[in-house]
């Protein structure tokens, strides 16, 4: 059995049927890449690779409770698989007990396709999107525009099997394209990225027809100081954003008054308004287009997964509905100890409940604010507030009586999403976007624009 010809729902069964643990728990995950990458308007290199990776939960009970190990290693062959398992129960047998333990989930029907040979990707997910780029760079080389960025497509097929009977299996395929354009002499550059099932659905024309527009607006610039200014968001900022507000929304951790969702005096904040707009953060597996597993998925445990809740299904939930904290991130255990419902942790993010405006359109209603492009090495300051800092990157446009007027200076920002999401005065049109920060963790959001009345520029930033 090598780790390209047998298959993977073989090699989950052999695993569990190698199991002396208490319980048992495998996932086989069966992935693909393809990727074209460009600079200076000419194709560099291009690839693409083939891989498995298998992980075993080993839990072993005592008397003090249920202990787990989890080891997780590549390219298992045929004589890896034995040692593989053991290394769990090793592992599991030399740990204390988990203070996540819970019984392993069963009662989960079998999917139709538990059986069935991994979905691959391939050079061929590129067919037509690869040509257009030429075309792309035939118009940027004639406009004075250069060209660079890359494009990849990872397909994961994943196999999840416990001894509790469960037999699961999700494929998800993610891609992304990003794209910059650079003046010749490398003082402008503008960006723009996208997120994609199968690149059929982007077009590499449009976003070239995009970045020099922005490229036309910076030929102005202007020098501003630090200070608040009135700033549209675009969605990818957004995404950024509020996904780190994501992943800071531990139930148990605001239960313990260690986040900005703890309420003063004990408990969590929620059922507390965060903001005036109608506005509804929310996740669901079968979002279309950013449809993600409809299962808990979780290879370790901390924070706000729990390896004992695997193959748990995801339904969906409501972060913020209307305005209104609804749901903190709560595993099992996690429920127990803060009476919270049980809310895992979902692979996409949907933020809508604005108006029906473009960018543009809101734009166009700015007497005088900055227009951002999208924000990088976003870091957290206080979790007490989730006060977060990070830099403007690749273009901040003034905007001055509906019409952007030049560039201006990037600058460092200290932020909390939730403040924002508390005095944001405009949210526009609700789109699918790239989050550009988080574009190798998290790839499927959808967001509309958010005007900020007096979005903090704390200090001016040398950056390009």
């Amino acid at each position: 059995m090598s780790p390209r010809t047998s298959k993977p729902h073989e090699v989950v069964e052999r695993a569990l049927a190698l199991s002396r643990a208490d319980g048992c728990v495998v996932l086989a995950d069966e992935y693909s890449t393809a990727n074209l990458r460009w600079a200076g308007n000419a194709l560099t290199t291009n690839g693409v690779t083939r891989g498995r990776t298998l992980t075993v939960i080993a839990t072993v009970n005592g008397q003090q409770g249920t202990a787990a190990g989890v080891v997780s290693r590549s390219a298992v062959t045929d004589e890896d698989l034995e040692p593989l398992v053991r290394a769990a129960e090793a592992a599991a047998r030399a740990a204390g007990p988990a203070e996540d333990a819970q019984p392993l989930v069963t009662g989960v029907p079998q999917s139709p396709d538990f059986t069935d040979a991994p979905l691959e990707t391939s050079s061929a997910v590129f067919a037509d999107f690869a040509p257009a780029l030429g075309e792309s760079f035939a118009r940027a080389r004639a406009g004075g525009r250069e060209l660079y960025g890359f494009a990849n497509h990872e397909m994961v097929s994943t196999y999840l099997g416990t001894s509790t009977g469960l037999r699961l299996r999700h494929d998800q395929p993610t891609g992304t394209l990003e794209l910059n354009a650079k003046s010749p002499d490398r003082t402008r550059s503008a960006w723009a990225g996208r997120s994609t099932r199968d690149f059929k659905d982007v077009d590499p024309a449009a976003l070239d027809a995009e970045l020099a527009v922005r490229l036309g607006w910076a030929e102005r610039r202007v020098e501003l100081p630090a200070g608040r200014y009135e700033t549209l968001l675009p969605p990818s900022a957004v995404a950024d954003l509020l996904i780190y507000q994501l992943w800071s929304s531990s139930g148990r951790d605001a239960a313990e008054g260690r986040t900005v969702f703890s309420k003063p005096g004990g408990g969590t904040r929620v059922g507390d308004r965060l903001s005036e707009l109608p506005l509804t953060l929310r996740s669901d597996p079968n979002e279309p287009g950013l449809e993600c597993a409809p299962f808990v998925v979780a290879h370790s445990s901390g924070g706000d997964q729990s390896v004992f809740d695997n193959g748990l299904p995801v339904h969906p939930t409501d972060w913020v509905g209307q305005g209104v904290l609804r749901n903190l991130t709560t595993t099992r255990h996690g429920a127990g100890l803060t009476g919270l419902p049980v809310a895992p942790a979902l692979g996409n993010l949907i933020l809508d409940g604005g108006e029906d405006r473009s960018l543009d359109e809101m734009v166009a209603n700015t007497e005088r604010g900055l227009l951002l492009t999208c924000l990088w090495y976003i870091r957290e300051v206080d979790p007490a507030t989730l006060l977060l800092t990070g830099l403007t990157r690749d273009g901040v446009y003034l905007v001055e009586n509906g019409e952007v007027t030049g560039q201006v200076n990037n600058f460092r920002f200290n932020e909390s999403p939730v403040g924002l999401l508390g005095r944001a005065s405009e949210a526009g049109r609700t789109e699918r976007t790239l989050p550009r920060e988080w574009s190798d963790w998290f790839t499927r959001a959808a967001m509309p624009g958010l005007r900020i009345p007096d979005f903090n520029m704390s200090s001016v930033s040398q950056g390009v």
